[in-house]
């Protein structure tokens, strides 16, 4: 198995004449946690919404360079998006549930997708609220409102309807950022329960989080990669002065 389930080689972006991204080479590992730092407007979140290509619904965007998910070439002019996206989950920064029961939710887009049979509902949804740690507080709330969930359940439930579709891939967009401190801890230590099964990537503006939580952290800085490394090692002894400024607080 390859031990990369993202690769890009020389990846530009453009909105419009704005160059959001600048020559990104990044492999992902499988089965790590991979966090995206750096401050706002870096390209940490155009980056982990090409990975989904997310990107292409925004007007404008021109993309060159190679990116790779799980083998595939994403851009090719027959790549298969609804395959993609069911491989390559997104939770989002807010909670998003929809309208509906906690248990549409989860069962939403195998309704959309046809992609397990009816009679499966059930234990798919069992298994994606144990997933994310939900199914003792909620298998007697099935049929309630997701709406009336405390944030953090929201945000796993989530989690648990982006498990449900089977995906290999996680992309996380700030999804600590809605939540309180021990909200914010209690998604962290699922994160490290998720990566037994999962590749998790993770955009975040908090360092402590990405110290905490990740195994390889990429620094990005005006759309360019600037580092890129284990966690432990960016941390402690980064080799280039821009990444040791930015996580010392010299500027961001």
């Amino acid at each position: 198995m390859n031990t990369f389930v993202i690769e890009t080689k020389h990846l530009n972006l453009y909105y419009g004449d704005f160059q959001a991204l600048t020559d990104i080479t990044l492999n992902i590992e499988v089965q790590k946690i991979t966090a995206l730092i750096g401050p706002s407007g870096c390209g940490k979140s155009t980056l982990v919404r090409v990975f989904n290509r997310m990107n292409d619904l925004i007007d404008g965007v021109r993309i060159s360079g190679d990116v790779n998910v799980l083998g595939d070439n994403i851009f090719t002019p027959n790549a298969d998006l609804i395959a993609l996206r069911q491989k390559v989950g997104m939770v989002f920064q807010r909670p998003n549930p929809f309208p509906l029961s906690v248990r549409k939710n989860i069962t939403f887009g195998l309704e959309i997708h046809n992609n397990q049979a009816p009679e499966q509902y059930d234990a798919i949804v069992e298994a994606s609220l144990k997933n994310v740690l939900l199914w003792e507080d909620l298998k007697d709330r099935l049929d309630h409102s997701a709406l009336r969930l405390s944030l953090e359940q929201q945000q796993r439930l989530c989690i648990a309807r982006v498990l449900a579709m089977k995906p290999q891939i996680i992309l996380m967009d700030e999804p600590c950022s809605a939540l309180d401190p021990i909200a914010t801890l209690r998604i962290e230590e699922l994160m490290q329960e998720l990566k037994n099964n999962y590749t998790i990537v993770i955009v975040t503006h908090n360092m402590q989080q990405a110290a905490r939580a990740s195994d390889n952290t990429a620094f990005l800085y005006l759309g360019e990669l600037v580092e890129y490394g284990e966690t432990k090692h960016i941390y402690s002894s980064p080799k280039v002065k821009r990444t040791e400024d930015y996580l010392t607080g010299r500027f961001g």
